[in-house]
């Protein structure tokens, strides 16, 4: 079990690095972080805080079996779809033929696939599938939002401070096996796609060694949910799929129009994950001008998932992990080199150059 304070001191450094301004992974009160506690509990950031400004007062705890159960009840809304299954791919609506659009008036060829008004060029069909599919996962309603607002007053901190509904989701995520800490942020790089139709990039594929070392290889893509519980118990089906049919957990588990959570074994992996997520987007971004990435072939993927030194490097980063976060310089309050300009060096002999 974990000792409060010291989950509460490795959540406001987590929170911080997380939350940095120059990093623009999260503005305001956006993204929050958890840990758990191992006692059935987690510490989560209260709705309202700022990461990059986290103190110890910021965190509520909550317990894991009662968000839980509440997940996994059905809902109780009567005028929407609900459930897991709501997000169960569907198949895109048939495209018009040039017969039917000369029936109804229209001259010109037939549309192959949707095109995108604003850059009049072809959009990904997998993601029209993708946001497709969301169409009838908005569920919930006033009886759903009520439930959740019940739950977190019972479990309020100091103050009144209760954890937004993205906690529900957060709960999800440490109920896996290995996922002792998360952190939800909304990187520019990474939204630029998940806002775009071209979101389904950042799962197509592995497009270096080292994001395969920390990411590893079956990232998730959830297309948009309302936030709370319709998004909860969706993800958490799909994730008991995905660790059904893989045998692993995804590190890295990207929200359509939304943002990422980053489910690591300690915040320093979580902070790792993060990283390299954005890292991966920038590629991606960087690639479209120039064609597009090119992924690795599934063969290269599986030898360096699974070749010793590779696996050794992923037990280094682990290992190094286990103590505190590699907390790099915030521009913002670092010197620059040229203030502090270096002493030359003294000469053996003594004498000053």
């Amino acid at each position: 079990m974990m000792d409060d304070a010291v989950a509460r001191s490795e959540l406001v450094e987590l929170s911080r690095e997380l939350g940095r301004p120059d990093r623009r992974w999260a503005v305001l009160a956006e993204g929050n972080t958890s840990i758990a506690l191992g006692d059935g509990r987690m510490l989560v950031k209260a709705s309202g805080a700022s990461m990059a400004i986290a103190d110890p007062t910021d965190f509520v705890a909550v317990g894991l079996p009662d968000v839980l159960a509440l997940v996994d009840a059905e809902s109780t809304s009567t005028d929407t779809p609900t459930g897991p299954a709501a997000v169960d791919p569907v198949e895109p609506p048939a495209r018009p033929t040039a017969d039917d659009l000369a029936a109804h008036g229209h001259d010109g060829p037939a549309v192959d696939a949707p095109v995108d008004p604003k850059a009049n060029a072809p959009v990904d069909p997998a993601a029209n599938a993708l946001v497709g599919s969301a169409a009838d996962a908005h569920a919930g309603g006033a009886g759903d939002d009520e439930a959740v607002r019940e739950l977190f007053a019972r479990g309020s901190g100091p103050g009144g401070r209760r954890p937004s509904v993205e906690a529900l989701l957060h709960a999800v995520c440490l109920a896996l096996p290995g996922v002792e800490a998360v952190g939800h942020t909304h990187p520019v790089p990474v939204n630029a796609l998940l806002c775009s139709p071209r979101a389904s990039l950042l799962v197509e594929g592995s497009l270096f060694p080292d994001q395969i070392v920390v990411l590893g290889t079956d990232p998730l893509l959830v297309p948009y949910i309302d936030p709370g519980l319709p998004l909860a118990r969706a993800v958490r089906r799909m994730l008991a799929e995905r660790l059904a049919s893989t045998g692993s957990v995804p590190k890295a588990v990207y929200l359509a129009n939304h943002g990422m959570f980053a489910l690591g074994a300690t915040p320093a992996e979580v902070l790792r994950i993060t990283e390299m997520a954005v890292k991966v987007a920038e590629t991606i971004l960087g690639s479209l001008p120039a064609g597009g990435p090119v992924f690795l072939s599934p063969d290269d993927v599986a030898r360096i998932d699974t070749r010793p030194d590779e696996l050794l490097r992923r037990a280094a980063l682990a290992a190094a992990g286990a103590g505190a976060l590699p907390t790099s310089p915030d521009p913002a309050t670092s010197p620059s080199p040229s203030a502090t300009p270096a002493t030359p060096p003294t000469p053996s002999n003594g004498a000053r150059p």
